[in-house]
């Protein structure tokens, strides 16, 4: 498969590593559909990259399946579906405040993992209508997980939890659907300079750089986004997590 003929729909593509993937796909010839909730920042890059762009809630059934129904209506096929949309909270099981919110540690799961499968599940059902590519592929998948669904730190056990999920369904949702010809992979990144960590202070983002044994610096997402435009067009990758960590081990 190759990214300068494929129709991508790419969640969480308003921001991070989500529009940098739509931004490097849609310049390597892909067309594509921008999923997210962020409708203003959502439309403008789609407007931008000469994609198109659905406003969607991950968790909702019914949003997605709109979404997946709006792409397929803009594009005519859907051959590679990339999950960015996620969420992150920084809280302990238990601290001076009481113990960890229950509705966030549930929000979190809803939209890293149940989110991420919801958007895969729906996708994939439209994929394996694609006409195969001479080895028989119709589609590739790309979760995003994190270096924290092996390496948690404290006040990510909502995170990690949910990272670890989208890690543990690589496998079977790869094995489930090798009949249909889709694939699917998961990029588990480090620590990547998204909206999240541009909010910091300097200090604390070269600290967080030092960090890293090699290359000592922050990811970038086009960084990200390269290595999901490889695993699209090298087709025996498949049913895997790849770190992209610059070899960081969280402690």
């Amino acid at each position: 498969m190759q990214i300068s003929q494929s129709a991508a729909i790419v969640t969480g593509g308003a921001s991070g590593l989500g529009e940098a993937t739509a931004r490097h796909f849609a310049a390597s010839g892909a067309i594509v559909t921008i999923l997210d909730r962020d409708a203003a920042r959502g439309e403008a890059v789609a407007e931008e990259i000469g994609g198109h762009f659905a406003q969607t809630d991950v968790t909702s059934e019914d949003s997605v399946a709109a979404a997946v129904a709006h792409a397929m209506d803009k594009m005519g096929r859907i051959s590679v579906a990339v999950n960015c949309a996620g969420i992150a909270y920084g809280i302990k099981t238990t601290g001076r405040d009481g113990p960890h919110p229950l509705d966030a540690f549930q929000r979190t799961i809803d939209i890293n993992l149940v989110g991420s499968f919801n958007v895969a599940r729906l996708a994939a059902t439209e994929m394996q209508r694609n006409d195969p590519e001479p080895d028989g592929g119709r589609g590739v998948i790309i979760n995003t997980a994190s270096i924290a669904a092996f390496d948690g730190q404290k006040g990510q056990a909502a995170y990690a939890a949910s990272k670890g999920g989208v890690v543990g369904m690589t496998l079977p949702m790869a094995r489930d659907l090798a009949s249909t010809g889709v694939r699917v992979m998961t990029i588990a990144p480090g620590i990547f300079m998204t909206p999240m960590l541009a909010g910091l202070p300097d200090e604390v983002r070269a600290q967080l750089a030092a960090d890293v044994p090699n290359p000592a610096r922050l990811g970038d997402p086009s960084e990200y986004a390269r290595l999901a435009g490889f695993i699209v067009e090298m087709g025996y990758l498949n049913g895997e997590v790849i770190r992209l960590d610059g070899a960081l081990r969280m402690r």
